[in-house]
């Protein structure tokens, strides 16, 4: 349950924010000017004279709220086998994650812009089929390459700087420290590693910053359900973790079945009977891998919230979440997010959350401070209220567009549509609600 600390934690960080917050505003003479819209935009000064001042209103706002990460990771290096039978095999999660994605993908000899199909030419996601091109991780300069027809190419799916392509509880408690991060939730997804108790001794470092979810081998439920279901057992009663992660695309990749119930009912029967949030990581359903049009996967994502509801009519008051929001990219139209009004179906249910998280997934689209989404998270302001919207960043994804500090920036600093209220649930109080802390 939400404890009384928390509230007493999330009504004292409003008032001492508005303090903190209306300060900062009244220096707007040296420190913001103000757009004809009324949202703060930095002036210009010189540059150790406008950081340090900034470097004081971070710590400011640092000393009056707790900031809670909804969505970070640690990992294994990428060739490391991190819970799959073999290095080998974690490579070829690698590898068809990399198939698809949009990041850009480019020739090693002179940076000419390439295609990563080649890497997955059907774009089915079967991990047994996958070409071999020498798909390798290159350990000093922190990305991966493949092989074709002579020539070396490369894309960088993780952000730059990684070495080993692993992240370390260590490195991401610095990250944490220099963004004013105060406790964070570590998700978890096949691609980066599927061991419960690397994510426990993640926690274990840090057991004052860090929260992790469970991970779940979705598609392995239905012909393993007894299986499974002892895995997240474990990880939640013995490696004592958070919450558990769903992925309902990769239930997918065994069969088309909807996740809801079915095969799955005795697995959700235990889920939830555990007590813990369940996030799930929605889809486009079966049609996530293959190559089909915009109109179809918006289509099948909306089918996979009336999914979400029919399991949540079976187990409504379990708290749930929508990790990354919602699939932006397919409702960008020019600098517009077009929302169907469907999308907000799920909603009715008041047990289900949604997470504030735009650099990682538009980041390359949209420009910090990201003002084309401002109106998108007005209406789900006014959808959901800020009790029910999570501050996440996709912890060290979004580094490839903006840093760690820029991801909560653009909320405090440039959202003045959110009043100081509405920042301290987002930025935190929600978090804390949901994992009962």
């Amino acid at each position: 349950m939400f404890s009384l600390l928390s509230l007493y934690w999330l009504q004292s960080f409003a008032s001492s924010a508005q303090v903190t917050r209306a300060a900062a505003r009244e220096d707007s003479g040296s420190l913001r000017q103000a757009e004809p819209a009324g949202h703060w935009v930095p002036r210009q000064e010189s540059g150790n004279q406008f950081e340090t001042k900034l470097l004081a209103l971070d710590y400011q706002l640092s000393t009056t709220m707790r900031v809670i990460d909804s969505h970070a990771y640690c990992f294994k290096p990428a060739d490391d086998p991190a819970g799959h039978a073999s290095d080998e095999e974690h490579l070829r999660w690698v590898q068809g994650s990399h198939a698809g994605h949009h990041q850009p993908a480019w020739r090693v000899r002179d940076r000419a812009p390439a295609s990563s199909r080649s890497l997955d030419p059907t774009g089915a996601f079967r991990l047994a089929e996958l070409p071999n091109l020498d798909f390798r991780v290159d350990h000093a300069l922190g990305r991966v390459l493949w092989t074709d027809e002579g020539e070396d190419f490369t894309k960088q799916y993780y952000p730059l700087n990684l070495r080993n392509l692993e992240l370390t509880p260590h490195s991401l408690i610095a990250e944490m420290d220099y963004a004013g991060v105060d406790k964070t939730l570590l998700h978890t997804d096949p691609t980066l590693g599927r061991e419960a108790s690397f994510q426990a001794e993640c926690v274990r470092c840090y057991p004052d910053r860090l929260w992790s979810m469970a991970p779940v081998d979705e598609w392995r439920i239905r012909q393993e359900t007894d299986a499974v279901i002892d895995e997240v057992v474990a990880a939640i009663q013995t490696y004592k973790l958070h919450a558990i992660k769903f992925i309902p695309q990769l239930a997918y990749l065994d069969s088309a079945t909807p996740w809801n119930d079915g095969p799955y009912r005795p697995f959700w029967e235990v889920a939830t009977s555990l007590k813990v949030p369940i996030f799930f990581t929605l889809g486009n359903g079966p049609l996530e891998f293959g190559s089909v049009s915009a109109d179809r996967q918006r289509a099948g994502y909306l089918n996979e919230h009336g999914i979400l509801l029919r399991w949540m009519e079976r187990y409504p008051d379990t708290v749930c979440s929508l990790t990354h929001g919602f699939p932006w990219r397919l409702f960008v139209d020019g600098d517009v997010i077009r929302l169907p009004d469907e999308i907000w179906a799920p909603f009715k249910n008041p047990s289900l959350h949604l997470e504030v998280c735009f650099p990682v997934r538009i980041g390359d689209l949209f420009d910090y401070p990201y003002r084309e989404v401002w109106p998108t998270l007005e209406a789900m302001m006014k959808r959901l209220g800020a009790d029910r919207l999570l501050w996440g960043t996709d912890m060290p994804f979004q580094n490839r567009f903006c840093t760690y500090r820029q991801s909560r920036h653009w909320l405090e600093r440039y959202c003045s549509f959110l009043g100081d209220d509405e920042l301290a649930w987002i930025l935190g109080g929600t978090a804390a609600k949901i994992l009962g802390v």
